[in-house]
């Protein structure tokens, strides 16, 4: 059987070499193979023996768990270019990104014939590249030479070539290259100026240390412009020149000043330096008078204007003869505070110097020159007043932006171990110089409310934000580590640092000298921090001899701490215990009675009842509550809380488990009414007995000495008889 096909899949060719920080792409094709005409990709990454799964066209869970991050916001991405063509896209490389990327596509194929992947070897390189250029001389004769310095710097890397290019625009003209040198160490010259570098008004002088200027000789009235230099990286991909970086930097404006004409008095309105490339730089303008020479004891003044599309022009300042200034009604304000600054530079220059320039310093700005003379009293007085052209001052187009990359540099292992979170900070036009300031921030869960943890100011002053977290301070540290980097570390991880981190990264610049003012702020991408924490169970069980007493006995009640699955290498002492007892009457009202913490230093609530209660522990894993003297107030429910303090073994470092809450027991204080009465009837039943005991002998006593008294022998009869007889 003889086939007509055979898939082929297939990517570049060769060693890929990308900028840190630049947007790159992998191409990758599939070709003669059956099935639909729409195939599907999978994208991996090798580095060393470790391969992971970065994207698919099919499957939404293919990335790593690692990289979900990343793909969810963008920043990795595959785009179709067709059925059987796709990209991965990568928005901002990173130097972890080099691997070896391999292409594969699933088989469609009724018989698997050919190859279903292909890789590719990227390496991503340190963003290195600076440019530095010198503002040329802004005021230059006609006929003298234009000094064009630029200096450009990096790092070696093999494989890398660099180009520097001169350039000059002119109003609203397109910008237009006087010449490029590179990358193969050649000179490429701009049509416009190929004349001039033949005839030798062009010179290109290079130095070792990165130092490239180029020399304009014999300059003329149409050099004048705003001169710009780029410096570009390339690499060599397939046999053909490959852009992988550019760096633009605006040189300043050069004013060519004509030498012949009239000597009639003018005015020249010129930028002394470049207008504010970013917010909050300073933008200065210059008014210079040429052809004074029929001046004679005059004095010269100038007065400043601005003017917007929607107002009429405005007076900033003027300086009359004597160089007193005089603000305008609305720049006063600014003046005093030195934000605007009106100066004489020379006898025939004047300079006016906006010290932060916002987008509403954003119009057409032009200057008044005026002539001065004495009159017989030796005062001045105005003789003249020469008005210049507008100048237009505009500030980029392009917002200052900051973005944001937060990756983990040491991951936590297990409770106790260390984490380490880097915040790369990448400015995007920004003036150098600005300060970064930073803010690191946690997410328990995703969907869940984030709280501050740590903060550096813009002044480098280290803060804990949340209250809470100031336990923790020996263990939270937050350093700068390089000038637009930042290190979070956590020493001796729990269980509750477990979360979402992210950094967010705030650009300031000094105004006034004292006041901070923010420019733009950027938010990093989330670091999980998750590690399987491997610690013991806790449990409580509470032991009660008899939950049914009488008044004023003493009730004892153990809260004994069980542990399941404690770790081998960890000991009694590596594990101490906060108790905390309650009493509760319902669901609602719930009592503190006493606490001990994990160093054995025992609180009792003030309590207002006659009875007492004390707390001790017996063993380790044994606490004891004495209720001495019970009331009937005692009664309720009882029950206690327990939080485990652990000791790392390799760190040392305490680390507070989840609390724990014992089962409730309830508490009878018992008030029966006979064994209430029944000793104080005994009492009254024997003291009446007494009593009636004693009364009765004490009767009979004293009857018997009554009737001893009273009783009398009878009269003899015999003698009665006798009487009767006389």
């Amino acid at each position: 059987m003889c086939f007509s096909w055979s898939r082929r899949v297939s990517v570049p060719s060769g060693t890929l070499v990308r900028v840190e920080g630049q947007a790159l792409s992998l191409r990758c094709e599939v070709s003669d193979f059956e099935g639909p005409e729409e195939q599907d990709f999978d994208w991996k990454a090798t580095r060393g023996a470790q391969t992971v799964n970065i994207i698919s066209t099919w499957e939404p869970s293919f990335p790593e768990q690692a990289l979900r991050g990343r793909v969810l916001s963008g920043d990795i991405s595959v785009h179709r270019l067709g059925g059987s063509v796709v990209e991965l896209r990568i928005r901002e490389a990173r130097v972890t990104d080099s691997a070896t990327y391999t292409c594969s596509t699933p088989s469609t194929d009724a018989t698997m014939r050919g190859n279903y992947d292909s890789d590719v070897q990227l390496r991503v390189i340190p963003n290195t590249l600076s440019l530095a250029p010198q503002v040329p001389v802004n005021l230059v004769m006609e006929g003298r030479s234009i000094r064009l310095h630029c200096n450009v710097s990096q790092n070696f890397t093999d494989g890398i070539y660099l180009s520097v290019t001169w350039s000059i625009k002119k109003g609203e003209v397109l910008q237009e290259d006087l010449l490029t040198f590179g990358p193969d160490m050649g000179v490429t010259v701009g049509s416009s100026f190929s004349r001039r570098y033949a005839e030798d008004e062009m010179h290109l002088h290079l130095d070792s240390e990165g130092s490239y200027s180029l020399m304009l000789s014999g300059a003329v009235p149409a050099d004048q412009g705003m001169y710009v230099c780029t410096a570009r990286q390339w690499t060599r991909e397939q046999g053909d020149w490959k852009k992988i970086q550019e760096k633009t930097a605006v040189m300043g404006d050069v004013t060519v000043i004509p030498t012949g004409g009239d000597r009639c008095f003018s005015v020249v309105f010129v930028l002394c330096v470049c207008v504010s490339q970013y917010p909050g730089d300073p933008t200065e303008l210059v008014c210079q008078v040429r052809n004074i020479s029929h001046l004679r004891g005059e004095r010269l003044g100038v007065s400043w204007f601005y003017s917007s599309s929607t107002n009429e022009p405005l007076a900033i300042a003027s300086m009359d003869a004597n160089g007193a200034l005089m603000p305008g009604e609305k720049y006063q304000s600014s003046i005093e505070a030195g934000l605007i600054v009106v100066s004489r530079v020379e006898p025939i220059a004047f300079k006016l110097r906006l010290l932060h320039t916002t987008n509403v310093d954003a119009g057409e700005y032009a200057c008044s020159i005026t002539t001065w003379t004495t009159t017989h009293q030796g005062t001045w007085r105005k003789s003249s007043d020469h008005r210049s052209r507008t100048l237009k001052v505009s500030l980029p187009s392009k917002s200052p932006g900051l973005s944001v990359v937060a990756r983990t540099v040491r991951q936590a292992i297990s409770s106790g171990s260390t984490f380490e979170m880097s915040c790369q900070a990448r400015p995007k036009n920004l003036k150098e110089g600005v300060a970064l300031s930073v803010l690191i921030s946690m997410q328990e869960g995703v969907g869940s409310p984030s709280h501050k943890l740590a903060s550096i100011s813009p002044d480098l002053v280290f803060k804990v934000e949340d209250q809470h977290e100031h336990s923790k301070q020996d263990s939270l540290s937050l350093v700068k580590t390089g000038r637009e980097e930042f290190l979070f570390r956590i020493r001796g991880v729990q269980a509750t640092d477990r979360g979402f981190y992210s950094c967010e990264v705030v650009a300031w610049i000094m105004q006034n000298g004292s006041n901070w003012v923010e420019v733009v702020k950027g938010d990093s991408n989330k670091i999980q921090l998750t590690f399987e924490h491997k610690r013991p169970i806790f449990d409580l069980s509470i032991n009660v001899f008899t939950t049914s007493v009488l008044p004023w006995e003493t009730v004892k009640m153990e809260c004994i701490v069980s542990v399941l699955g404690t770790p081998t290498n960890t000991g009694k002492c590596d594990v101490a215990y906060e108790i905390r007892w309650y009493q509760s009457w319902g669901s609602d009202t719930v009592t503190l009675l006493a606490s001990m913490d994990r160093w054995g230093v025992v609180k009792k609530s003030p309590r207002n009842d006659s009875s007492d209660c004390s707390l001790e522990r017996l063993r380790a894993e044994m606490f004891v509550l004495n209720i001495h003297g019970t009331q009937e107030s005692d009664a309720g429910e009882y029950f206690c809380t327990a939080s485990p303090w652990m000791r790392s073994t390799t760190t040392g470092v305490w680390s507070r488990e989840l609390d724990v809450t014992s089962k409730r027991v309830f508490l009878h204080v018992k008030f029966a009414f006979w064994d209430s009465m029944k000793f104080p009837l005994l009492y009254g039943a024997c003291a009446s007995l007494f009593v009636g005991l004693f009364s009765l002998i004490l009767g009979l006593i004293c009857a018997q000495c009554c009737l001893r008294d009273t009783t009398h022998s009878p009269r003899s009869r015999v003698k009665l008889m006798d009487l009767e007889i006389d």
